[in-house]
């Protein structure tokens, strides 16, 4: 079975990211540039400059650093991989990877408190950008990016995507972090599911409440769709879908759209699928309860990103090898885009041990670690060299159409939360609307009270 891509197919493909449309100008084109909020990456000392320079790996040899990760593919990769930096610098590290939730409490909390645990932490552009940025809690890189004795001559700045540096710049020309992953939304589908009843996979949002309707079968212990209903969680699945109807919850002038006409629509696509086509108890389903459900073959559907894909391969956990399809967001009544989002990796300010800290972040978004990265299936590197690199091509734990998933996505990429630093209580605050409407609660009764809790929230956190 081809199911795999070989060298020269992936290759001929990879043109179409590196050299071509995206990593450039696939993900270029995703890069949230449309927002007032995120301004072009600065300009840092070329890799030339940098490799006339005396660059020591061993500079900071002995020191001990923490790094407060996340419990995903991309942590797992940098803790599988420690051993690798700590013998390259010299460096002990001591890595902490809960769960994304409890992450963001703890960063939360000690950044506030205005010392940290930690050193170096990995953090979600979509969620945290716009706050971190504002309070100044992790260092300006350009310090770094600009002096080539701080900087390794093959780490090349210049590699990364324009969408990769717009994530990690704010608006002021700062560099907050490092890149380490861009993601899209897609639908995973079941393709065992689809062909026993000889549904097609999904090309719009109608084709994809039609498929739920024909393979959802609880007797059997089937539902045809779930997505994330857990509070806060599933704002971002909302949004996603919002795109369909070209629109933006809070657009760049910060208008609040969540009682417009579309977003009602959207609210009851979204109540629809959840309420009448998912597994009981989905008001508390995460990503990862989604996604293990789809891994024992009890979903023919569901939406989330793509990142997610690795387990989804692996014999020991999944039931469904070799039957997922991997579906570029289907277009929407208005519009196809897929909902963007980004990771990365910053300095601690408050961290004694800054330069360490900062070799860290280095490593973890080399060539080498992002390519680890689309090998496993991890989510969309913002390194344009990962899409043509051979031992990622050789090791590639994902199908074909998860590549194919990543360029399609790439051409159509939209950020997919609003860049504003409230964005906690905005997830929190529609994500009771949406929960409250898997219950059956009325769709624009939920977003009306949603939108006037938290429309104070936000003209607050402006000024």
């Amino acid at each position: 079975m081809n199911n795999k891509m070989n060298r020269r197919e992936f290759i001929k493909r990879s043109a179409l990211i590196g050299a071509g449309t995206a990593a450039a100008s696939l993900l270029n084109a995703c890069a949230p540039a449309a927002t007032a909020t995120q301004a072009p990456a600065a300009t840092a000392a070329p890799a030339a400059t940098a490799a006339k320079a005396v660059f020591d790996w061993k500079r900071f040899k002995g020191e001990k650093i923490e790094a407060l990760l996340i419990k995903n593919t991309v942590g797992d990769l940098l803790v599988k991989y420690q051993k690798e930096f700590e013998d390259l610098t010299g460096i002990t590290v001591g890595a902490d990877t809960p769960a994304e939730q409890q992450q963001r409490q703890k960063l939360a909390v000690e950044f506030q408190s205005g010392q940290t645990s930690f050193d170096v932490v990995y953090y979600s552009f979509h969620v945290q950008k716009r706050l971190f940025g504002k309070n100044k809690w992790v260092a300006d890189v350009r310090e770094y990016l600009n002096d080539p004795t701080m900087v390794a001559p093959d780490w090349d700045w210049n590699d990364f995507s324009a969408a990769g540096k717009a994530w990690a710049t704010e608006a002021d020309g700062r560099i907050d972090a490092v890149c380490n992953k861009i993601d899209y939304f897609i639908l995973y589908c079941n393709k065992e599911l689809f062909a026993a009843k000889g549904v097609a996979l999904p090309k719009t949002y109608d084709d994809v409440v039609a498929a739920a309707q024909k393979l959802h079968d609880p007797a059997k212990n089937i539902f045809g769709f779930a997505g994330r209903g857990l509070k806060n969680a599933n704002t971002i699945l909302w949004t996603s879908m919002l795109l369909g109807w070209d629109m933006d919850a809070i657009d760049s002038k910060l208008n609040l759209n969540t009682t417009s006409a579309e977003a009602v629509e959207c609210a009851k696509f979204y109540q629809n699928l959840q309420k009448n086509y998912a597994p009981p108890g989905v008001a508390g389903f995460n990503w990862n309860e989604c996604q293990s459900a789809f891994a024992q073959g009890q979903l023919a559907m569901w939406w989330d990103g793509l990142g997610f894909a690795t387990p989804l391969e692996d014999p020991k956990t999944s039931k469904v090898v070799g039957k997922v399809a991997y579906v570029v967001t289907p277009k929407g009544p208005k519009a196809q885009w897929a909902g963007m989002t980004g990771d990365g990796m910053g300095v601690s300010s408050f961290s004694k041990k800054k330069g360490a800290a900062w070799y860290y972040c280095m490593w973890a978004s080399n060539k080498q670690m992002q390519a680890r990265t689309l090998a496993a299936g991890a989510g969309s590197p913002p390194r344009n060299s990962a899409y043509a690199d051979a031992d990622a091509l050789k090791s590639l734990v994902v199908p074909k159409d998860w590549v194919d998933s990543v360029i399609g996505s790439g051409k159509i990429g939209r950020a997919t939360l609003p860049v504003i630093v409230p964005v906690t209580e905005f997830r929190d605050i529609f994500g009771v609307a949406l929960t409250n409407m898997i219950g059956g609660a009325d769709a624009a009764t939920e977003l009306k009270k949603a939108t006037d809790e938290f429309k104070p929230i936000l003209e607050k956190s402006e000024k």
